[in-house]
């Protein structure tokens, strides 16, 4: 027979409460009773589901990222003092594919965030404060408008003549609205005493500039407490195997947080020209024959590795530290 070496507290029924998130409604799911109801995605829902929960005293809520319709329900459930999970719904959904529940309602979703969370036990992180909400959006905010003028820039080359004032003028437009989203940036962390002391030690490093600092802050607030291990693995730069009896597949990254991880390979292209350890890194893993592809995101994980080394010590750019972060 098989001997559980748990302890008697692991042994106790994890209490937990899934909720599938809508635009209008709450789908409730708690375990370990398998009971379920639905409140609306109002202030008023919001505060009867805090009520409910309070009778049920959940250890952990656990809720999908559904582009922000979470952030009401799930910073009133923090405030409230629950410990409170928003994780990836690719994760959750391919969580329900390894049990077999290939069925998608709202009430078969809340049961199987449920389970997730009673098999996986995600880490608890809350909503962010609400400047680091502010700053997130900005930060968003101008990804997208780069993206436009990208896209804009691109059309201009192959615009009709009758067209081509027309995207001239709107490029001069969106390129005032990303000066003016710097600065609002800008400001939001010159706010921050915290913050702005991040950004100078991020910006120390050379290769990372204020763009690729700004996300860092927004968009990766577990840098510095987190081991360079599970930061790698975070923005999605630590390979996985694919192996199975002797066949051994080439690794590969994914997941993680594509943002981030876009900012921290621009980061990592200027850094191997004008960093001296990345660069180092980056020639002599060229010289053990390895492809670009393989030399950038090992790059990528050393200079994360540092940056990570750097907020969680409290110190600037240095060449010797940095070479043993």
């Amino acid at each position: 027979m098989y001997a559980s070496h748990r302890d008697d507290e692991d042994m106790k029924p994890f209490r937990v409460v899934g909720i599938d998130v809508s635009k209008n409604e709450l789908e409730n799911h708690f375990l370990p009773t398998s009971g379920g109801w639905v409140e609306p995605n109002t202030e008023a829902g919001i505060e009867a589901l805090i009520a409910r929960l309070r009778e049920l005293k959940p250890e952990l809520v656990v809720l999908e990222a559904t582009g922000g319709y979470e952030t009401a329900v799930a910073a009133g459930l923090v405030l409230a003092g629950f410990a409170v999970a928003v994780v990836n719904p690719r994760q959750v959904r391919n969580f329900a594919k390894a049990m077999g529940k290939l069925a998608k309602t709202d009430k078969i979703d809340a049961e199987v965030i449920a389970l997730f969370g009673e098999r996986m036990r995600p880490e608890a992180r809350g909503i962010p404060e609400q400047d680091v909400r502010e700053l997130d959006a900005l930060v968003t905010r101008r990804r997208q408008l780069q993206a436009m003028i990208t896209a804009e820039k691109n059309r201009e080359q192959t615009a009709a003549p009758a067209v081509r004032p027309r995207i001239v003028e709107h490029l001069r437009w969106l390129a005032k609205e990303l000066e003016d989203i710097n600065q609002e940036i800008g400001g939001v962390i010159e706010q921050s005493p915290a913050w702005r002391m991040q950004e100078e030690l991020l910006m120390s490093v050379p290769g990372v500039g204020p763009t690729t600092a700004h996300t860092l802050i927004a968009e990766l607030p577990e840098l510095g407490t987190l081991g360079p291990k599970r930061i790698a693995s975070l923005v999605g730069v630590a390979p996985w195997p694919r192996d199975s009896g002797v066949f051994r597949g080439q690794r590969k990254i994914s997941g993680g947080r594509a943002s981030v991880r876009c900012c921290v390979y621009m980061a990592t292209f200027v850094a191997i020209r004008c960093n001296p350890v990345i660069r180092a890194h980056y020639k002599a893993l060229k010289a053990r024959g390895k492809l670009f592809k393989v030399a950038m995101v090992a790059c990528m994980r050393k200079l994360l590795g540092i940056l990570n080394a750097m907020v969680r010590d409290n110190r600037p750019w240095t060449v010797a530290p940095a070479m043993a972060a």
